[in-house]
């Protein structure tokens, strides 16, 4: 089952170093056990802009977006067996923030991805895997 995890704060600056290489150790185990896919931490909300929709009309906000009060961080997809690995592993990379950078608050919110084989249907992967 794959699951996307989103990391949220209104913490601004970035990760301590050794938050950073105790990110990239876990990052780097998961890869070679081949259950992360994907991750990555992102660029400050001054960088950014959305696309909104209002009205029927397209318009374009420039970064900083200042209603916002949590901010995405960073991602990861993983390949889990189901949900309790995936709140398993979760939990893990969350003790990294309790561990090495004090003070921190966010929360890791994860969600199973729909693929291609749903036939259109929002349900949580169901493939069986061997």
């Amino acid at each position: 089952m794959r699951y996307m995890f989103i990391v949220t704060s209104a913490h601004v600056g970035p990760p301590t170093p050794e938050l950073l290489e105790a990110m990239h150790k876990l990052a780097n185990r998961e890869i070679k056990a081949g259950r992360m896919i994907d991750n990555g931490g992102l660029m400050p909300l001054a960088t950014g802009a959305q696309v909104r929709i209002a009205n029927g009309k397209l318009s374009v906000v420039d970064g900083p977006f200042v209603e916002a009060k949590e901010v995405i961080g960073g991602y990861a997809i993983f390949e889990l067996r189901d949900k309790a690995e995936a709140l398993a592993m979760a939990k893990e990379f969350m003790q990294l923030h309790v561990d090495h950078m004090p003070g921190w608050e966010g929360t890791c919110e994860l969600r199973a991805l729909v693929t291609p084989d749903m036939d259109g249907a929002c349900r949580p992967d169901v493939r069986a895997h061997a």
